[in-house]
């Protein structure tokens, strides 16, 4: 069955989508910046690439090791761009490869604790940039755009075919 026949038509406030997208191109354009995550290594004393950072914080986020597989999946990326960043990570000594234990021939991985160090300091520094540029909005109001942010991002997962059944998982909500 068609998906526009699954879900009803929602009538929508063309105007603010497309303001709503304008505002999200703005955000991940400033977050994913080079200036911006060379700057952050520098505050974090960390040498880590860009493509590194997600990768890390997603397995530091993991309730437990991931196959090289899932997290091609998960990051909506190709396995061989996975492979190379984890053995990146493997040579800075942020992540080590464990046994899956559901396949003996298989591998999964895991941050070490001082990947996990890594996302931690990491992360300071962008609450740190959070909190300064934010710092004249009332709590309330950091609240509702937290709370906001968290259900458009669970409407954006229910809607991605490409996702499938990784809704359930990537719902859990990241410490940072």
């Amino acid at each position: 069955m068609p998906r526009s026949e699954a879900i009803p038509a929602i009538e929508v406030d063309a105007a603010h989508i497309v303001e709503l997208e304008r505002a999200l191109a703005r955000v991940a354009y400033l977050l994913t910046r080079v200036r911006r995550h060379d700057k952050a290594m520098v505050q974090c004393g960390l040498t880590m690439d860009r493509a590194s950072v997600p990768l890390l914080r997603l397995l530091a986020d993991a309730p437990e090791p991931m196959r090289l597989g899932e997290l091609a999946t998960r990051l909506d990326v190709e396995a061989p761009h996975v492979s190379r960043q984890i053995q990146r990570l493997e040579k800075a000594g942020y992540v080590e490869r464990v046994q899956d234990p559901d396949d003996r021939r298989a591998q999964r991985v895991e941050p070490t604790a001082s990947g996990r160090q890594a996302v931690e300091a990491v992360r300071e520094v962008m609450r740190g940039w959070m909190a300064e540029a934010l710092a004249d909005w009332s709590p309330e109001d950091l609240k509702a755009v937290a709370v906001l942010n968290h259900r458009m991002v669970d409407a954006f997962l229910d809607h991605a075919e490409v996702i499938g059944d990784l809704g359930a998982t990537a719902r859990e909500r990241p410490s940072a």
